[in-house]
């Protein structure tokens, strides 16, 4: 992962890298002004020269942004300095998906919840974004 403890974002200063994926890495930072916890997303330098890896990261803000439920972290911030794009989210504890699937798959009933969330959402943000384009 790319940033160290000590380097800083704007008002954030990276505390440890969280994880990383395909569409960027995830540190826990301290938001200095309002002194707290928070979890930074960002996109690296070599995938912000992607214009179609940097309009997915833009979409991927303005998705957070538009939902409001509490099984979803809260996007407070968005910022660009020096060539790396990053999101500023709540910082979450808990157990990643991952972790969580190692104990075997999820009943079926939390499965089509969650699904079924997830996909309310969906439509409620392509309806959104439709409106607003045409």
């Amino acid at each position: 992962m790319g940033l160290t403890s000590g380097t800083k974002l704007g008002p954030y200063e990276i505390l440890s890298a969280l994880g990383a994926g395909g569409m960027g890495e995830v540190y826990r930072a301290r938001d200095t002004r309002l002194e707290r916890t928070v979890a930074i997303k960002i996109l690296p330098a070599h995938l912000s020269a992607d214009p179609v890896r940097k309009q997915r990261f833009e979409r991927e803000a303005k998705t957070i942004s538009s939902l409001n439920h509490p099984h979803i972290c809260v996007l407070y911030d968005v910022g660009h300095q020096e060539g790396i794009d990053y999101l500023v989210m709540e910082c979450v504890e808990g157990e990643t998906l991952a972790k969580r699937l190692e104990k075997g798959p999820l009943p079926l009933e939390q499965v089509l919840k969650y699904g079924a969330q997830i996909a309310r959402r969906s439509i409620r943000h392509i309806t959104a974004a439709w409106c607003t384009e045409t």
